[in-house]
């Protein structure tokens, strides 16, 4: 069994990344370079949260880093991308609106990762 102490520590040591991004689209290379850049981050694991938005749930900060790492890699000539770092606990407290007419997005699948 797990102490309470250490379940409240493994929230804050769990990470979820969000990559948030701006490519032109303008030319057919620069539609082609925004669509390589998606698919490279969901073949990273990334999963997406609105157009421009894709999140991914890490283990550590150290699998975090290297996620980091990786997006810095994938990014085009002309894009714009920023990542920012969230604990489990602070994304468990994220809230969610969706209009009236909209329907709200499918249940992601957890993905089981063992340490």
């Amino acid at each position: 069994m797990i102490e309470p102490e250490a379940q409240a520590l493994c929230g804050y040591r769990v990470m979820w990344l969000f990559v948030m991004f701006d490519l032109p689209t303008e030319t057919k290379k620069q539609r082609k370079d925004a669509a390589i850049f998606r698919k490279d981050l969901m073949k990273d694991g990334f999963v997406m949260h609105q157009f421009s938005v894709y999140i991914r749930h890490c283990a550590s900060l150290e699998s975090a880093n290297v996620h980091i790492n990786r997006v810095k890699g994938m990014v085009p000539d002309e894009g714009f991308v920023s990542i920012v770092k969230i604990t489990d606990v602070q994304y468990g407290q994220t809230i969610n609106f969706t209009g009236k007419l909209r329907k709200p997005p499918p249940q992601e699948f957890v993905q089981l990762e063992l340490f």
